[in-house]
């Protein structure tokens, strides 16, 4: 009977603990959606106003996603669903110290990541190969130019998720060699310039 009874509560822990953990990550999935859903909202607007920018594809980068999770997101403006994913750095400046909460700035030499709207300019070959020029389009990422921040590829950056956190950048969104590749021709087939949000 004892035996029976402990059984039972054993049963009853491991179905109350897989219910909060499902709980936390709907959750979770959740409130990114629903970040999603205000930058998206905020990028139709942004080509509604202005036609030098791509109505079709947009690019997201959430920084409240761990860094060793997918937080890059490639959006079909048109289907009105994410397409690809993958990992991106974030400058090293933006760390606090505690892990999960990060700091953003727009000053020079601060090596943070700034947050706000871009958008993709011509490519060039920089110091880590092929790199593109981002425009600020804030008063939060209005230096970006003159920052140098440029969306390039980095050797160390990993291509797979991984538990943790990866490499950071001086203030660049920065990817896998293997990622860039793949969104390198999503920029180099768009008639229009491209959007990249940056948010938190």
């Amino acid at each position: 009977m004892k035996k029976t009874l402990l059984i039972g509560f054993l049963i009853l822990l491991i179905f109350i603990g897989y219910r909060i953990s499902k709980k936390t990550t709907d959750s979770c999935l959740s409130d990114k959606n629903k970040r999603i859903d205000v930058q998206v909202d905020l990028i139709r607007k942004m080509i509604n106003e202005n036609s030098m920018y791509n109505s079709k594809i947009a690019f997201l980068i959430d920084m409240k996603i761990p860094s060793g999770k997918n937080r890059f997101f490639v959006y079909n403006l048109e289907e009105n669903k994410i397409i690809d994913k993958g990992l991106v750095a974030h400058g090293s400046g933006s760390e606090t110290g505690v892990p999960g909460k990060l700091k953003f700035s727009n000053t020079p030499n601060s090596l943070s990541t700034s947050l706000g709207s871009y958008y993709i300019g011509n490519d060039y070959k920089g110091k880590f190969g092929k790199a593109y020029k981002l425009y600020g389009l804030d008063e939060t990422n209005s230096n970006a130019f003159k920052r140098d921040i440029v969306f390039h590829y980095y050797y160390d950056v990993p291509y797979k998720e991984k538990d943790g956190y990866i490499c950071n950048s001086f203030g660049c969104p920065m990817v896998s060699k293997k990622y860039f590749d793949r969104i390198s021709k999503i920029i180099d087939n768009s008639e229009s310039s491209i959007l990249l949000n940056i948010y938190y």
